[in-house]
């Protein structure tokens, strides 16, 4: 049924309305690298995030940013995030440097 579930609303599809939007596709923009904040340290919230070709899973995956720290070689995040398995998603968690998560 074009346009959703509830009969009679919009009548556009959902690609119709993204395109309205003014949203640009990921593609068309450039990635927002994460920074870790200043002398901040996690508060018990996670933050969403793209993991880019973490070590095992190439691609771009979801993820959730938990922790940050300094490493010799720069920040590194503390994220999970979800790669698809011969049987399903798979949930990963681990230390990735900072220059391959995004900001979602």
């Amino acid at each position: 049924m074009a346009g959703g579930m509830h009969p009679g609303r919009s009548g556009r599809s959902l690609g119709e309305r993204a395109a309205r939007s003014g949203v640009q596709p990921a593609a068309d923009r450039a990635p927002e690298p994460l920074r870790p904040a200043a002398g901040r340290r996690a508060e018990g919230r996670g933050r969403h995030c793209w993991v880019h070709d973490p070590p095992g899973a190439p691609g771009v995956w979801p993820g959730l940013l938990v922790e940050w720290r300094q490493a010799e070689g720069g920040w590194l995040g503390r994220v999970t995030y979800a790669v698809a398995g011969p049987q399903g998603p798979l949930l990963v968690e681990g230390w990735v440097p900072a220059a391959l998560l995004e900001q979602r």
